[in-house]
């Protein structure tokens, strides 16, 4: 004897069995996939390490008128230098457009014009200048001097002299006090 076969009519709207099955198999499926995602995804973002490296906090509080320090920023040396007035009248009175990367001191300092903020690297072939502390060559005008080549840069870090293309980078930087600034 056969047994009758109950079809979908017969359960006025009533979910079956197999419809059940078929939601929890694909509601498993659905989870599965979201769990294999997130790890690939989350191994998208920057480790610790990088970013850690992001940005770097400098106190200017202990840099005295006419000094400077070198911090890391991103594993490159980063130059803070407090000018003094005279560094700043002299960078004022040069005619940008005798400079071969035209910039006012005013479009390299953040506002305060005594705070010069520069990469460390020179633009010609990526070797340190001197000049960050007083006792170190400055060259003829004051600024910088790279001793790999001969780039010469005055008091804002323009390049003045030498095979240099531009002047010293200036990071992105923004005071979060009047004595400490972020880079980065």
């Amino acid at each position: 004897m056969e047994v009758p076969r109950q079809d979908a009519a017969q359960h006025d709207g009533e979910p079956r069995r197999r419809d059940f099955l078929s939601i929890a198999a694909v509601s498993a499926a659905g989870v599965g996939a979201i769990a294999m995602l997130v790890p690939l995804i989350n191994q998208m973002n920057p480790s610790a390490d990088v970013l850690a490296l992001s940005t770097t906090e400098v106190d200017l509080s202990k840099i005295e008128a006419g000094q400077g320090v070198t911090v890391f920023f991103r594993k490159q040396p980063l130059f803070v230098r407090n000018l003094t007035p005279v560094e700043i009248a002299e960078a004022d009175k040069v005619d940008i457009k005798t400079l071969r990367d035209p910039q006012t001191l005013e479009q390299r300092t953040r506002g305060q014009k005594n705070w010069l903020v520069t990469l460390g690297v020179c633009t010609h072939l990526g070797c340190i200048p001197q000049g960050i502390v007083p006792s170190e060559n400055r060259g003829q005008y004051g600024g910088y001097f790279c001793p790999c080549h001969g780039s010469i840069y005055d008091t804002a870090a323009r390049i003045r002299k030498g095979p240099a293309p531009t002047n010293l980078a200036v990071p992105d930087y923004k005071f979060t006090s009047p004595t400490t600034i972020t880079v980065g």
